[in-house]
């Protein structure tokens, strides 16, 4: 257990987005820390260009406050207006979680005596003025954090995961790995523009495996549904589709192996033990996936598109008949994430508080 400093919590400004494009994994894991932050008795207002009305309703039923900006997402005109609202919240500290968020709007955000969280993944921004930088990242390094003013301060790997309140009760939870596995989880991404959990499902049919079964978990902005449905309907396996979760753990624990993409969802898979083959579906998450088959933590199965549908079935159907490996990845996984990421997160911003 993390124990934090004494401070009276006020409210937290989260500026960050979702969409089709975007995905919805830079607002999942901000719910995360938002969670953190409500635990302490702070009100979390979310800031945002786009979204979708599921992920809104979601952040307003767990008891966030949703703001709406206008403009073009991450200009200036975006920093004054976030700098207008913390500053009528009485907010002390603004996260910023997004690529389109670079160094003038750091800087407009620190120039107008606010403390920032910076969540990042790869180093994107060409120079830093946050008084924290986050990287949760396996792959997470100093070197990509070289232009950076004297008082920023680097959060940086695997110690400072954020994960949501449904979590936490699955802390001292340990998988066993069953002597026969046929449960599969699919989670490809809030939204997978490009619809690679449809070659997922046209893989799972091609298994000669008797016994299956398959929950597939797609996000409110996933324009692909009806897609996916009809494909499902034809299919020889029982294969569930759900929509909005709202139990994650439980779906993670019940299954055996995931086919999942390159993100945060690695870090809830690794945290409940749940073996993965994991798809890159945009550049971003290169490293990621990179590192986590290195480590031999996830099968990397690379880029989607030069993913067939025939080598998908073939590595689903080695990590179910492979007990031994299923077992590695477990262990590794719960190892390397024991859950108390985001009290450490709001330890080190209690610390930076005046």
């Amino acid at each position: 257990m993390i124990t934090l400093p004494t401070m009276i919590i006020t409210n937290l400004i989260i500026r960050a987005d979702a969409s089709v494009q975007i995905g919805t994994g830079h607002v999942m894991r901000c719910l995360a820390l938002a969670h953190a932050w409500q635990e302490r008795s702070g009100q979390a207002i979310f800031v945002m260009a786009d979204t979708s009305s599921a992920l809104e309703n979601r952040l307003i039923m767990e008891g966030m406050r949703v703001v709406h900006l206008s403009g073009v997402a991450g200009g200036l005109e975006d920093a004054t207006l976030t700098i207008d609202i913390a500053q009528k919240f009485n907010a002390q500290w603004v996260v910023v979680d997004g690529y389109h968020f670079g160094k003038d709007y750091q800087k407009l955000i620190k120039d107008a005596k606010l403390n920032l969280l910076f969540i990042d993944d790869y180093g994107h921004a060409d120079y830093y003025y946050a008084d924290l930088v986050l990287n949760q990242n396996i792959s997470a390094d100093i070197d990509l954090y070289p232009s950076r003013e004297i008082y920023t301060k680097l959060l940086l790997g695997t110690e400072y995961v954020l994960l949501r309140r449904e979590f936490w009760l699955w802390r001292n939870w340990q998988r066993e790995t069953q002597s026969v596995a046929n449960k599969i989880l699919v989670t490809l991404g809030g939204s997978d523009p490009d619809n690679v959990t449809l070659k997922a499902i046209q893989s799972l049919q091609l298994l000669s495996m008797d016994g299956l079964e398959v929950i597939v978990i797609i996000g409110g902005s996933n324009p692909h549904h009806q897609i996916l449905q009809q494909e499902i309907s034809t299919s020889k396996l029982i294969i569930i589709l759900r929509q909005n979760v709202n139990n994650m753990p439980e779906l993670i624990a019940w299954a055996d192996i995931s086919i999942a993409a390159g993100g945060s969802t690695n870090w809830e898979l690794a945290f409940m033990g749940l073996p993965s083959i994991v798809i890159t579906l945009a550049e971003n998450q290169h490293a990621i996936v990179e590192h986590l088959g290195k480590v031999k933590m996830a099968v990397n199965l690379g880029r989607h598109e030069k993913i067939s549908t025939e080598d998908l079935a073939v590595s689903i159907s080695k990590l179910l008949r492979s007990n031994d490996l299923r077992k590695e990845m477990s262990q590794k996984g719960q190892t390397l994430i024991d859950g108390f990421g985001s009290d450490r997160v709001i330890s080190k911003m209690r610390g930076l508080t005046i």
